[in-house]
Parts: structure tokens; sequence; C-alpha cells
């Protein structure tokens, strides 16, 4: 059986005691008030939902969450008990059968192989709404290693191809940056209803 939670579930313990509360927090607070309240968000990859779910939730945000790792997600539910989350893998999620004004997906996208995160910017096309914002992490070079907490494959495609992907399904990377942590950080929107795919 394939193991769709890129190995975090095995190491779910670990990871909620490892991971940072204050990593990543003031990048997506600031991407969070950046849109309107009450906006539906969708958090790719949620973990434990703590500490970037619920910034978001505190932002104002209507937010559904999704992860593989059925450790994880208990832990989300105990932390964000109001808060929808399913437990599926990202390339397999319906997406809670609706579109979103945003998504996130921290830590997620160079966890996937190349095909699969191809895949995944064509069905996050397919969910954002016109002007939707994408928040996402992967380095900015092509790269590929070992994740540091699974030891399995990871992969950047590049901020080059990542540029492209987006393009090609009507997203256009607004401005790239950092946090304190090193993630780099891809922020795009897609065109608004009536423009052309850039």
């Amino acid at each position: 059986m394939v193991d769709r939670s890129n190995g975090y579930e095995g190491v779910a313990t670990e990871f909620i005691r490892v991971r940072s509360a204050t990593i990543g927090v003031t990048r997506v607070r600031d991407w969070a008030t950046a849109l309107p309240r009450g906006s539906a968000v969708v958090d790719l990859g949620c973990g434990p939902g703590i500490p970037l779910t619920e910034v978001m939730v505190a932002e104002g945000l209507q937010v559904y969450a999704v992860d593989a790792a059925p450790s994880l997600v208990r832990a989300f539910r105990r932390n964000l008990p109001g808060t929808p989350v399913v437990c599926e893998s990202v390339q397999d999620t319906g997406f809670f059968g609706r579109d979103f004004d945003g998504v996130l997906a921290w830590g997620l996208m160079f966890l996937l192989s190349a095909e699969d995160q191809r895949r995944l910017i064509q069905r996050i096309a397919g969910v954002l709404v016109p002007g939707g914002r994408l928040l996402f992490t992967s380095s900015a070079e092509t790269a590929s290693g070992n994740d540091a907490l699974t030891g399995l494959a990871a992969r950047s495609l590049g901020a080059r191809e990542y540029r492209q992907l987006l393009a090609a399904v009507g997203i256009s990377v607004v401005e790239e940056y950092e946090d304190e942590g090193g993630n780099h950080y891809f922020d795009a929107v897609k065109a608004p209803a009536g423009i052309g795919k850039g």
C-alpha cells in the first residue's frame, strides 16, 4: 500500500514535537490578512493545524483542511475542532466539493513527485476562484534531496518551471520571498474573470 502521507504518518509524533510555533506565521498571517474576512481557504497538507491553520482561522478566514496522515488529522481535530478537515492525500482530495478564494500549500509541494506537483497545480487552478490567491513553499532552485524528517525523496521544480506551470493555468506569481526559517514562498493570483491566461 502506498503511503500517501509522504512518510509523515510514521513521524507524526516527532513532527508535532519539532514543528516551530513561529516559522511561517508572519508570512501566512500577512497573506491571510490580504484576503477579505470570511474568505474560504483550503490548507493542503495542514498537519496538526498549529500554527498556520490556527493563524488563518484567527484572521477570520473560513478554513478547510486536508492532510493524508491520520495521526496529524486527529491532532488537528483536537487543536481546531470547529474547522473542517479530511484525511485525504492532496493527489486524491475532492476539495470538499467546492471552490476557494485561497489555497495554502506550506511545506508540501516539494514532498510530491514532479508529476504530482504538476497535476496538483492544475487541480488547484480548478478550485481557485478568479482573482483567488495561492501561497506555497518550495525552493526557488531546481533541486532534489531528502526530506529532513522522513528521509524520503524531496524535489523542487524551481521557480522557472513553477512560474510556467502556473501561467499555463491562468495563475501568476506576484511575489517570491522567504521567512525566518529559510522557506521560499510563491505568492500567486489567478487571473480575474474575463482576463486571459498570462
